[in-house]
């Protein structure tokens, strides 16, 4: 039973981190917003809905010349299991089945799959330890780097930065903390 509800609430998890993930909506009623703080090079935002967790840390990287996003990361934090989730975005038309690995100075992940495509693009979502968000708060160079693995058999690194990732991270999990909602568990029923 409690494997299904944390199963359950950890699905709810990786749901707020898609979304977090979606392109802008039309213009909302200021009150509908995110609240957006810029630490450093990342972007922490915490969205005005009841949710086990609100607040997600983001880097968007985009094309310069077009504009087009190249790749976005997003790392959310569930207070209520102490667990992270990650989603990873690419662009549509991008040909990468085989999946992509996050590296850092001191990390290096296992090949992520990606879980779904949409119209907006294709995402690795999933539950990431709280190790690997330490090595990479504790990652001792200021960029990462996305291995993309092409079809083709050749890689693709996209670099993404670090700088304020500790910070923000904080940031984040105090906000996630004061602001998250958990479900309301129901009462035992009553012995006649």
């Amino acid at each position: 039973m409690m494997k299904t509800v944390l199963a359950g609430a950890f699905m709810g998890l990786m749901t707020c981190a898609a979304l977090a993930q979606a392109p802008a909506a039309p213009a909302a009623p200021a009150s509908n917003k995110p609240d957006v703080k810029t630490v450093q090079d990342w972007s922490v935002r915490c969205f005005p809905i009841a949710s086990p967790s609100p607040c997600d840390m983001f880097q968007e990287l985009d094309n310069q010349r077009t504009g087009q996003r190249v790749v976005s990361l997003s790392f959310a934090f569930y207070p209520s299991l102490n667990r992270h989730a990650l989603v990873i975005a690419v662009p549509l038309e991008v040909s990468i089945p085989k999946g992509l690995k996050l590296q850092t100075s001191t990390y290096t992940s296992p090949m992520l799959k990606y879980r779904r495509c949409d119209r907006n693009g294709c995402y690795v979502e999933m539950a990431v330890e709280n190790g690997v968000i330490e090595s990479l708060a504790s990652s001792s160079g200021d960029a990462g780097k996305i291995a993309i693995a092409a079809d083709n058999g050749k890689v693709y690194n996209l670099n993404f930065s670090l700088k304020g990732f500790a910070a923000a991270h904080d940031e984040m999990v105090s906000q996630a903390r004061a602001k998250a909602k958990t479900p309301a568990t129901p009462a035992p029923a009553a012995n006649p």
